[in-house]
């Protein structure tokens, strides 16, 4: 997706002497979790590059020209940032969430690493956001309140051998876990193997959480068990997270919380 510019263009407006590019998170999904940093350069950008939902988020107006492109052109899509902040435009290069995390931010500076001598002096920037992994937290209550990992379990940039490899190590380390990308149309068998393995280190009673769409109109909370959960209930827009063993569910009048210790009894270090 590409829009052509309504009223004035790059050159006719005052900016720098040298274009600059920020990568920024626009955090889950409601507008209200975007970071005044990062409204504040969105106001700013000539430019604004990235995946098509995600460009979406922009809203038009004049001066912005909105590029748009699939989800799987992540070093095309940085290139064409760098390029274009290297003509002497304010680009503005967007991810949800956290830039940082699975995201944009590794994308640029790989390309950043491979690419031209001279994008090496442009002005770079990373905004962070608010990621999915956090306020997924936030909405259960604290499941990631003492040490915890964070994994992607898709395998199109690593193989599943790794993944499930690390699966077992976070599992024997007794972190409590956070999974982006659990379950993709294309792979859905991934996240039913990913449960067998956590079956397996973990056991059947361990708490596993659901959180879909988290701060948006379709968020969807769900809390069980490893020995209930079905791979159905995860899609690519859930963030999925199994706790720790001394993860605790609190039952309530309203809702269930579930939270984290932030201690860890001293019999741990020796299992």
């Amino acid at each position: 997706m590409s829009e052509a510019k309504v009223g004035s263009r790059p050159g006719e407006r005052e900016r720098a002497p040298r274009g600059w590019l920020k990568i920024v998170g626009l955090g889950p999904g409601s507008e209200a979790m975007v970071t005044p940093e990062a409204s504040g350069v969105l106001e700013q950008a000539t430019d604004v590059v990235g995946y098509v939902p995600y460009v979406e988020r922009v809203a038009p107006r004049p001066g912005l020209t909105r590029h748009g492109s699939d989800n799987r052109e992540e070093i095309r899509r940085a290139e064409q940032a760098l390029e274009m902040a290297a003509e002497g435009r304010w680009v503005a290069v967007v991810s949800s969430g956290d830039p940082g995390v699975f995201a944009m931010g590794a994308a640029v500076f790989e390309a950043l690493e491979a690419g031209r001598p001279e994008w090496r002096s442009l002005d770079i920037q990373v905004l962070p956001g608010v990621s999915a992994m956090l306020a997924a937290s936030a909405r259960l209550g604290a499941p990631l309140g003492h040490d915890f990992c964070c994994l992607n379990l898709s395998d199109n940039l690593k193989p599943w051998t790794l993944i499930e490899k690390r699966l077992r190590l976070a599992a024997e380390a007794d972190f409590a876990m956070a999974f982006y990308n659990p379950r993709s149309r294309s792979r859905p068998e991934g996240f039913a193997r990913a449960l067998t393995v956590l079956r397996e280190a973990c056991g059947n009673a361990r708490p596993i959480m659901f959180a879909r769409a988290v701060s948006t109109p379709e968020e969807r909370l769900h809390v069980t068990t490893l020995g209930e959960a079905t791979p159905e209930l995860a899609d690519m827009r859930t963030l999925v997270m199994v706790g720790s063993s001394l993860t605790r569910c609190i039952p309530g009048e309203r809702r269930e919380w579930v939270y984290t210790p932030r201690s860890a009894p001293s019999s741990e270090a020796t299992r």
